[in-house]
């Protein structure tokens, strides 16, 4: 071996021992195992750092569970997620979607944890608690449910059409920017005890529970930010039904809720 092939080895020897000992991102490119996007086509959905999850059948998150989402959880046509019905840790780097006909449940947690008894406890474990945070938008264009609870929404929140036979329920949540609820006929709708940075937008939509005669769209208990807009809900609006429950609004109350506040 030539001398200048010699300290040519050495100094790439000596470089290759510095990046080991300093723990630099050398290293961890190479020993770190990059995440890989993952497809759940039914079944549960176990602990693991993933670079997307595509939702394609009826997924649940394994008890215990923690997830880490480099980019979008992405819930396909009449596909199902359910994340409420069992303690876990979820982050999301970026956005949650919900596409036509799908059921995107998120959040659980003990009875008394929002509001009067207004949590919803997880079926697993009435006691535990899910910690969820989307650090982007949740988007549901034409979903069949929308269930969210307890959630950390760094974005925003945008539900557009859709409906069916099981209740929606918003609750307890924190939206950095704006909730957008447009066009959805649902058995009932429930907008409560949410924190809103931005504003609250409801519109056109109706409840169609047949056993509730006084069936109305909850309005109960939310501080927003800025506006809290309400038009086109049927057959009734209702801010709920413990005196003091109204709605904190830094900006103006328009239209149906002007008097929930």
């Amino acid at each position: 071996m030539g001398k200048a092939l010699q300290l040519g080895v050495l100094g790439t020897v000596a470089v290759a021992g510095a990046l080991v000992l300093s723990g630099g991102p050398a290293m961890a490119a190479v020993s770190g195992k990059a995440p890989t996007a993952y497809t759940c086509a039914g079944g549960d959905l176990p602990s693991g750092n993933y670079a997307s999850i595509t939702v394609t059948g009826a997924c649940n998150i394994q008890p215990g569970a923690v997830i880490n989402v480099f980019g979008n959880i992405n819930v396909a046509r009449g596909a199902a997620l359910d994340a409420q019905s069992a303690p876990s840790t979820i982050t999301v780097g970026h956005d949650v979607t919900a596409g036509p006909g799908s059921f995107l449940g998120m959040g659980c947690q003990p009875a008394t944890s929002i509001g009067t008894m207004a949590g919803v406890p997880c079926t697993a474990d009435p006691a535990g608690h899910t910690t969820i945070t989307i650090k982007g938008n949740v988007t549901a264009i034409l979903a069949n449910t929308v269930l969210m609870r307890g959630m950390t929404v760094n974005g925003n929140v945008t539900l557009i059409g859709g409906g069916g036979d099981i209740p929606w329920s918003i609750k307890g949540n924190t939206i950095g920017r704006n909730l957008t609820v447009i066009g959805v006929t649902a058995d009932w709708l429930g907008v409560q005890f949410n924190r809103i940075g931005g504003n609250a937008t409801l519109i056109k939509i109706t409840a169609t529970d047949p056993g509730d005669p006084g069936r109305s769209v909850a309005v109960v208990e939310n501080t927003v930010g800025r506006n809290l807009i309400c038009a086109g809900l049927a057959p009734a609006v209702s801010g709920g039904f413990i005196p003091g429950e109204v709605n904190h609004v830094g900006g103006k109350a328009i239209g149906q809720c002007a008097s929930l506040v």
